[in-house]
């Protein structure tokens, strides 16, 4: 496999919302976990317009401040087809406001740094997304087709070699067999690029007449739905990158604060708690009450304490009744 190159940017999402403290988050966390980084580190930031019914981008000054402060920098974009029905979409729209031919890699905002980016071996141009994924996507309906002909009815529908795409060790209609990705990262050596074609591929999937995805649910879906094409089609899979490196010793997609507590390593605690230490970042963090009360105030110990990180229940759904129980769950 290639050796990463010297200098890629990374590119997040920044909202008047949550995501603008998870944003300030992220970006202590890789200043602290990775101070050699060497490329641009981009806070996507769309813009108030008719998509949007109030203004969704950051206007608090302390939080802009703080992440000025962290090499961050801001990224206006408009959105053109999403907008506040959609807003995963800006994950896709973001990326034509990045610099054209430069490889870049996203994240999730609620993602934290926790080891060297530099040290995992990136080829961008085979492009990767995140496999910490379940088969959320399609639901087969009970007259309709399975997951074989709802897959094989998109790679034909965009002229792509869907037998090339599957991993025939699995059965047919198990969803591992086709390929599906979590869009908590992705990469590739353009933007430009990338960004044109998932959008094309997100919006013809929620807007063509394709009639093997009648009965599915595209909200929130269609990120996702989409991805796995876009990969395939620029000759990346889901062998792309060595596991154990993104969503594992380098990054973690930690989604909920509660949930971070309850499953995560102790690094990463150590991490999380480490980075918001600094006084002109705990002082702006305080504003959001899960990371002011679990973090700040160390309550998240307490949810730490109800879970043996060895043997967590197997459905979330079971984690989040049992913090729900002890009143300790935020989001």
């Amino acid at each position: 496999m290639q050796a990463s190159p010297t200098k890629f940017n990374i590119v997040i999402i920044g909202q008047n919302n949550r995501l603008q403290y998870e944003a300030l988050l992220f970006a202590a966390s890789l200043r602290h976990s990775c101070p050699d980084f060497a490329g641009r580190l981009f806070v996507a930031m769309p813009q108030p317009g008719p998509l949007w019914q109030q203004d969704p981008s950051i206007r608090d000054e302390d939080v802009l401040k703080a992440l000025g402060q962290l090499d961050a920098e801001t990224l206006p974009f408009d959105n053109q087809v999403f907008g506040g029905s959609y807003p995963y979409g800006n994950k896709i729209e973001s990326l034509m406001a990045l610099p054209e031919g430069e490889p870049f890699v996203f994240f999730d905002s609620d993602t934290l740094i926790t080891g060297d980016l530099n040290s995992v071996p990136f080829d961008f141009d085979r492009p990767g997304a995140s496999l910490k994924v379940e088969g959320s996507w399609p639901k087969p309906t009970l007259y309709g087709p399975g997951l074989d002909g709802i897959w094989s009815a998109l790679y034909r529908h965009f002229d792509l070699d869907f037998d090339n795409a599957l991993d025939t060790s699995q059965p047919v209609d198990y969803w591992r067999r086709y390929l599906y990705f979590n869009a908590g990262y992705f990469y590739y050596s353009c933007p430009r690029k990338f960004g044109e074609r998932f959008l094309h591929y997100a919006r013809t999937i929620r807007d063509g007449d394709i009639p093997e995805l009648v009965g599915q649910n595209l909200n929130p879906w269609l990120d996702q739905a989409a991805l796995p094409l876009v990969i395939h089609s620029f000759g990346g899979g889901r062998d792309s990158l060595p596991v154990g490196l993104l969503d594992g010793s380098v990054s973690c997609h930690y989604r909920l604060f509660p949930l971070l507590y309850a499953r995560e390593s102790d690094h990463v605690i150590d991490v999380l708690e480490t980075v918001v230490a600094p006084n002109r970042v705990k002082k702006v963090l305080k504003g959001y009450d899960p990371i002011k009360k679990l973090v700040l105030q160390r309550k998240g110990h307490k949810i730490r304490d109800l879970f043996d990180r060895d043997s967590l229940p197997q459905r979330e759904q079971v984690i989040r009744k049992t913090i729900k129980s002890k009143g300790l769950w935020m989001r």
